[in-house]
């Protein structure tokens, strides 16, 4: 009678997809399953219509979906690392190459966050993955409107842009310089400490009349910058409304108004052509193309082997009960054999969604998320337990 391997070597194909077909563990684990699931369906009492090669097939199928509820689950911990990184490739069956990923546990990195951060760095003005673009336009008596395109120029007095080669996307002014005021500096210059005080400017300073206010650090910064920052902004007396490309200034300059006003913008940039390379953007983007390959039978340990056996067994029966529900019944002499297809497909479907679900739940409490929080909470449980403990006095010493 023939076994998996011959079968195999003779090129009869034993198992749909031959994922696992070179496997010695598999191979022998597949000729086993034929007497299990025969004898477990009473093939010793009546015969059992499966053969070999779709108790094969259910034997594949269970392990392939295994590993796939694994790498699942996985993805699930693991994907916000992986985005970004090599897709891997597949092989000439279409079917993706055991890269091994699916077996490592990777470093973590911040590069999620730090990427889904950076269009709040561009405007913050921070940093961030956009290019922005510095030059000034020079101010006219009595004039308002100027187009950014052609009159925002560099230090050496040529365009910025040169029209042409401007891109046709919205122009975004992120910032815009205009000479400050006379700083109030002087205001540090006065020696009367009834000035700091009538002012609401108390800071930590030693005054002729040796009165010595004493405060936190920060608050001298804080009233520093607010000062600085008053002086640019209230003082100013200048604003400006952007109209596409164009940029409008209030109130109308006057020969009073500085020759030059300086601003940086940006264009808003394809989110797949930024102005740099990045080999990232045809990386990972999604769980469907991270680099996971089918896991290995040999690899897989006894926990996953016993599921793998009780869920093959489960499609065997829905397998017969499909097969016999074709007739449901068989004459014989004086009377008629009744099959029991439907009982059969009800059964092999209720052990199969149960199998499932005991896997999902049990995936599920191990996420990375979940075994932190797991580790949590039984650290705090310790810390509860150290704390009734009778421990004689000067000899330890304990938190909490």
């Amino acid at each position: 009678m023939a076994n998996f391997v011959s079968m195999r070597d003779g090129g009869q194909n034993p198992t749909p997809f031959g994922i696992f077909d070179q496997e010695p563990r598999f191979a022998s684990t597949a000729d086993r399953m034929v007497t299990y699931v025969k004898r477990k369906l009473g093939d010793d009492v009546l015969s059992v219509e499966l053969t070999k090669k779709q108790i094969f097939a259910c034997f594949e199928e269970a392990t392939l979906e295994y590993s796939a509820m694994i790498n699942k689950y996985q993805a699930k911990s693991q994907l916000a690392t992986f985005l970004g990184q090599s897709t891997g490739s597949l092989g000439d069956d279409g079917y993706p190459i055991m890269s091994g990923s699916e077996e490592k546990f990777p470093r973590e990195s911040l590069e999620f966050l730090n990427r889904f951060a950076e269009p709040y760095a561009v405007e913050a003005s921070l940093g961030g993955s956009y290019e922005s673009i510095s030059g000034s336009i020079a101010l006219e008596q009595g004039r308002q409107d100027y187009n950014l395109l052609t009159e925002l120029k560099k230090g050496d007095g040529t365009t910025v842009f040169d029209g042409q080669g401007a891109r046709k996307t919205k122009m975004k002014i992120m910032e815009v310089f205009h000479f400050n005021p006379t700083a109030a500096y002087r205001f540090f210059d006065t020696t009367s400490a009834i000035n700091y005080l009538n002012n609401e400017f108390s800071f930590e300073s030693f005054t002729p009349e040796t009165i010595f206010y004493v405060l936190p650090a920060y608050e001298d910064l804080l009233r520093g910058g607010q000062l600085k920052f008053s002086q640019k902004l209230r003082r100013s007396n200048v604003s400006y409304q952007v109209m596409g490309n164009r940029i409008r200034i209030y109130p109308t300059p006057t020969q009073d108004d500085p020759k030059h006003l300086f601003m940086r913008v940006v264009y808003v940039t394809d989110p797949l052509h930024p102005p740099f390379q990045d080999d990232s953007i045809h990386g990972v983007s999604n769980m469907s193309n991270l680099p996971f390959g089918v896991i290995p039978y040999s690899r897989i340990n006894s926990i996953g082997h016993q599921w793998i056996k009780d869920y093959a067994m489960a499609l065997a029966k829905e397998l017969l009960g499909l097969i016999r529900s074709k007739f449901s019944s068989v004459p014989i002499p004086n009377t008629e054999l009744q099959l029991n297809g439907s009982d059969l497909i009800s059964s092999g479907k209720e052990e199969k969604e149960k199998l499932l679900t005991e896997l999902k739940e049990l995936l599920e409490s191990m996420t990375y998320d979940k075994l932190m929080e797991s580790s949590i909470a039984r650290a705090e449980a310790v810390q509860r337990q150290l704390k009734l403990v009778p421990i004689p006095h000067g000899k330890t010493i304990t938190m909490g």
